[in-house]
């Protein structure tokens, strides 16, 4: 039987969210320690990856169950019981066998979100605190990001793909409770992208930097930003299948 794993965690607690040859803290690893003891011994496959520090409120993975576990209530009960509670199991469903995490999603949605408040040391792992913030110099510019573009200056270094264009197909930005709020629609991303799409943004806000020259930058004509927004406050909200 082939499940659909919707989990819920909290990246400071990991080193990212795939399996690491150096480290046995992060999602992933975690999440197979576990079900190795469970006997389930499929490899466990997510939609995508997460860079250490960044979170998720419903990341997706698959896996192939033994025959003996057939109970999914009960399987959900035990790992929640087993899991550390930076990791929340959502939700458990049976899938088809042609069913993958990564290769069967269409569009992911990231969401990061920022404040200009006095910092809150108990939200300082979970938002981004900036000094001031003009939000709807931020709030247009953040539009100029949809369609499909050539994402190669807004890439961190080291990446291995070689196929940089990018279709976003939502990026606004809105307030609630205090809070603001950016969000990316995408059929897919290159490393750090948002963060690095975040950053301009921020630079647009302060007056450091301005739309058209984001819009030199998105086309490849000129690179003015490589300033990457801190991880805390990036979120992978959604999958979409």
């Amino acid at each position: 039987m082939r499940i659909k794993l919707t989990i819920s965690y909290n990246g400071n607690s990991f080193m990212g969210s795939q399996s690491q040859k150096e480290t046995d803290n992060t999602v992933i690893g975690t999440l197979q320690a576990i079900f190795k003891r469970l006997g389930i011994i499929s490899p466990i496959i997510a939609s995508g990856r997460t860079d250490r520090g960044v979170h998720a409120s419903r990341q997706v993975v698959h896996c192939d169950l033994p025959p003996f576990w057939t109970d999914l209530d009960k399987l959900k009960h035990t790992l929640s019981y087993q899991l550390p509670s930076s990791i929340v199991i959502r939700r458990i469903e049976q899938v088809s066998k042609d069913f993958h995490a990564r290769y069967s999603a269409s569009k992911r949605v990231y969401r990061y979100i920022l404040s200009d408040r006095t910092p809150n040391p108990f939200m300082a792992n979970f938002v981004t605190f900036v000094p001031t913030l003009n939000f709807e110099k931020v709030a247009h510019a953040i539009t100029l990001f949809e369609g499909e573009h050539n994402f190669e200056m807004f890439k961190k270094s080291g990446s291995d793909v070689t196929h940089y264009v990018r279709h976003i197909s939502k990026a606004f930005a809105y307030q609630h409770e205090g809070y603001i709020v950016l969000t990316f629609e995408a059929n897919g991303y290159l490393r750090s992208q948002i963060r690095l799409m975040v950053g301009f943004l921020l630079k647009i806000s302060s007056g450091a930097l301005n739309e058209a020259q984001l819009l030199e930058q998105l086309t490849c004509q000129k690179e003015y930003n490589r300033h990457l927004a801190p991880y805390q406050g990036l979120y992978l909200a959604r999958i979409i299948y």
